[in-house]
């Protein structure tokens, strides 16, 4: 992600014929990254401490992340009001498909950032 001419990656070790065969389907896909899913935005990144869903094709409630994080600040998955990642969309900023959105409670503050993102697959 490039978040004020500041470069950050995370390294996703997964072995697929392709990107496309990972989130094609749908179907969550889950890892524990959560951290790293945050210094993707420097120092910025800011997440609910509850519910965490991470990695392909993550939803709860109206926040989704193609390949990122969504949380809530319950342990239940339903309702979550932070996402950090890439083809990001819902509630609270559906204009944010790239970046962090986070509010109620979350562990930095809220956040409202969009970012660049570089998808790089070998």
């Amino acid at each position: 992600m490039n978040v004020s001419q500041q470069l950050s990656f995370v390294v996703m070790n997964k072995s697929a014929d392709s990107l496309h065969s990972l989130i094609a389907d749908g179907q969550y896909h889950a890892t524990s990254l959560r951290n790293t899913w945050k210094s993707l935005l420097c120092s910025q990144g800011s997440l609910q401490t509850g519910c965490n869903k991470e990695e392909y094709n993550v939803v709860c409630g109206s926040p989704k992340a193609r390949i990122g994080i969504v949380s809530n600040n319950y342990n239940v998955c339903y309702s979550c009001d932070s996402r950090i990642g890439f083809g990001t969309g819902g509630y609270p900023d559906d204009s944010n498909t790239c970046g962090n959105a986070a509010q109620t409670f979350p562990d930095n503050g809220n956040k409202f950032i969009k970012s660049m993102g570089y998808i790089l697959v070998q």
